[in-house]
């Protein structure tokens, strides 16, 4: 009886016990840090060619389709061919060919004039030829010559006059039959087509206006630019921005290929925008540009404007002692950690340096080998019994 009474006070006093809290582990070692941004963004090509009408017309059918490629000024990429006269009503076309009947009687009205005109001035000319055949023998004076040069002059002048008279009636009816002139289907012949060629070698991209018809100066047409010759847009919040330099290192995931791409920040914008994020809230954001490091055989497939993640590394930090980021914890003013010593919390003061979402740099308060508490419970606190979980 005294052996069971015995028992039965050790198992009373075993359950009164305080149990150690079952707690997960963690060492500090060191390892390398790296500091990244992590946003999505896009890719776009660096160059790329819009083409529009430089002129009003009818536009040829554009032949090209997205994808084909485009190599330079051997490429014919759009026509332009001179537009079509208006259709005329049978009043129009009535006018018209009056207008037309009035231009010939103008020109041949002009006909007799010039015929007059340059009678007029040979007669002039024989009668100064003359006057001046009479002045060497005496018969003739000077004032007599001289009025005769005049009027050769004038009558020069009087047929020059009926001569530009008459081209003026000519053009007149040049001009009235062709605004006589119908809509011919068909088309031209092309002798007066403007042709549009490739500035440089690329692809198409996009056809805006594929189908024959009437363009102004200014409709685009289409738009090519060279693929392979990519960069790519992150758009990142502001106070994030401000950490970012040209030259920074990048990594891109997420694009579609089976590993990563390495890449450069090559310019921070320095203008903002708003954009309202997914819940709502209104963001200033910053567009970083990248251009990516990797040859283009290694990113086979990666086209204008399709999606990807991006890693920009703002500090490295290599070989540094590093703990979890869970095994922080604010104590007062400072960072601390609980190390496990003998099988017991004991708390260390802490000073951190670099940071990321999963670990921290320790710069002071724990050594190499050390076991810390990855977090730390309300139930954890100095001297505490502790026992891996």
């Amino acid at each position: 009886m005294g052996v069971v009474a015995a028992a039965a006070v050790a198992l009373l006093a075993y359950a009164f016990m305080p149990q150690p809290v079952l707690i997960d582990m963690a060492t500090v070692q060191r390892r390398d840090v790296r500091v990244t941004v992590d946003e999505d963004g896009r890719t776009r090509i660096k160059e790329r060619y819009l083409i529009s009408a430089p002129l009003s017309g009818r536009l040829m059918r554009i032949q090209l389709d997205p994808g084909d490629n485009v190599h330079g000024q051997q490429t014919l990429l759009a026509a332009i061919e001179p537009r079509d006269p208006e259709l005329l009503d049978p009043r129009a076309g009535a006018e018209a060919a009056a207008r037309v009947n009035a231009a010939k009687a103008t020109l041949d009205q002009a006909e007799p004039e010039v015929e007059r005109a340059e009678a007029l001035l040979d007669q002039a000319k024989r009668d100064h030829e003359r006057l001046e055949k009479l002045r060497a023998s005496g018969s003739s004076n000077q004032r007599e010559v001289d009025d005769a040069a005049t009027l050769v002059r004038v009558r020069q002048q009087e047929a020059t006059a009926a001569s530009f008279a008459r081209q003026v009636a000519k053009f007149q009816l040049d001009l009235a039959e062709a605004a006589q002139l119908r809509t011919k289907p068909g088309g031209g012949d092309g002798e007066h087509r403007f042709e549009i060629r490739a500035p440089c070698d690329g692809r198409v991209l996009r056809v805006f206006q594929e189908s024959e018809g009437v363009v102004a100066p200014g409709t685009p047409l289409l738009e090519f630019g060279d693929p392979q010759n990519l960069e790519a847009v992150i758009d990142v919040l502001s106070v994030d921005a401000v950490k970012i330099r040209p030259g920074n290192p990048v990594v891109v995931e997420q694009w579609g290929g089976p590993h990563p791409l390495q890449g450069v920040v090559r310019t921070v914008e320095p203008a903002a925008f708003t954009k309202v994020s997914s819940l709502g809230v209104e963001e200033q954001r910053v567009n970083i540009i990248i251009d990516f490091v990797d040859p283009p055989a290694d990113r086979p497939g990666l086209g204008d404007g399709y999606h990807i993640d991006a890693r920009i590394v703002i500090d490295q930090r290599p070989n540094v002692l590093t703990v979890p980021v869970s095994a922080l914890f604010r104590d007062g003013d400072r960072w601390a950690v609980f190390a496990v010593v003998d099988g017991r919390a004991a708390l260390r003061d802490v000073e951190i340096g670099a940071r990321t979402a999963d670990i921290a740099e320790v710069t002071s308060g724990v050594n190499e080998g050390d076991v810390v508490i990855a977090h730390p419970s309300d139930q954890v606190a100095e001297g505490v019994r502790v026992e891996k979980r």
